[in-house]
């Protein structure tokens, strides 16, 4: 069964615990993990998570089948969570599909698999579009607008009121992304001991005492400057993230959430189209215009496809050597930007 990005959560939850696999692809990571945490939640018992990557399913696809057969240690119940790229699980799922047809996953763990760089036409998504066990969602990132009115809902859901831009203002801030922003939202909560039971007032000076920095002061920068090509500036943008200890993983976020805007704007991009008039259509934020303009000049269809996974697997490098996270970043932002200035 097929679901959108602002549907999957009400069909997987609307179901209670009829799909045995719920496969989240598309450029919009964020939204997609956003999306599998409010599922999770509303399981009646979700009980343990086990995480699961890509390398975990290429190499051993009986993996999840495994998994989502077996019990926790103390008998408790599970659920699977699964990053990949691309086509990685795609034998595991297959291997899954086929015990399940032979009635052999009855009892099976739900499984959640995140898909980054995979898309509603790929083979590990045909495989179970067509399945009344499986439910596929494709994700895309938010335009501002959708984002602020996100954003709205999650204010008033923390027990905040709220007026002017401060909504759009939050989301530009958070970067599109809805993990982000709500944790805006909570730590804005928290600043003014709101609640549903216990309303505040948020405005912009309550935002400004613990709102995160904003790109331009932060991230933005050093992101427009790889995926720009400009390979001589970034000497400059990488002693600046030293020195002002800009974090590499949230680095790489920022990195992926651009990454995956310039792919959904590029698979819109018809050979003449006006690229200005376009970004103005998807409601870009207008400082960003000249950057993104640039940039998608550079990555044509194929190569945005390969940058996605390079910095989706980059993102999984970091978290897993978190003590060589910086030169790690350094040395792929480097290839990067050279990928980008032979363009």
């Amino acid at each position: 069964m097929k679901a959108t990005a602002r549907d999957f959560a009400s069909k997987a939850t609307a179901a209670k615990g009829g799909f045995r696999i719920c496969f989240l692809c598309g450029p919009d990571e964020a939204g997609a993990s956003a999306a599998v945490a409010k599922v999770i939640a509303a399981l009646p018992n979700a009980g343990e998570r086990v995480y699961l990557n890509g390398q975990d399913l290429k190499g051993d696809p009986s993996r999840l089948v495994d998994e989502a057969r077996s019990t926790s240690l103390f008998g408790d119940a599970r659920h699977l969570v699964a990053r990949v790229s691309g086509e990685d699980a795609h034998d595991a799922l297959a291997a899954f599909c086929e015990i399940a047809d032979r009635g052999e996953a009855n009892d099976a763990w739900p499984v959640f698999v995140i898909a980054s760089g995979a898309t509603d036409k790929s083979r590990s998504a045909k495989l179970l579009l067509t399945r009344p066990d499986a439910l596929v969602a494709l994700f895309y990132p938010p335009d501002l607008k959708s984002m602020a009115a996100d954003v709205g809902v999650m204010l008033g859901a923390a027990g905040l009121r709220y007026g002017g831009d401060l909504a759009e203002r939050i989301a530009r801030a958070a970067g599109l992304d809805v993990r982000l922003a709500q944790s805006e939202v909570d730590k804005l909560a928290l600043y003014l001991n709101a609640s549903p039971q216990d309303t505040r007032t948020a405005d912009v000076t309550a935002w400004d005492a613990i709102g995160a920095k904003t790109d331009e002061d932060g991230f933005m920068p050093l992101v427009n400057v790889v995926l720009s090509g400009e390979a001589r500036k970034l000497p400059g943008e990488l002693a600046r993230m030293r020195d002002v200890s800009i974090n590499p993983v949230a680095l790489t976020l920022a990195l992926e959430r651009r990454a995956a805007q310039l792919m959904s704007l590029a698979g819109q991009l018809r050979p003449g189209d006006n690229i200005a008039r376009l970004l103005e259509s998807n409601h870009v934020f207008f400082k960003d215009r000249p950057d993104i303009e640039k940039q998608l000049r550079r990555w044509n269809g194929p190569q945005m496809e390969r940058l996605v996974e390079r910095i989706s697997a980059l993102h999984r490098n970091l978290l897993t050597n978190s003590q060589t996270a910086e030169l790690l970043l350094s040395q792929e932002l480097t290839r990067i930007a050279s990928a980008g200035t032979r363009r």
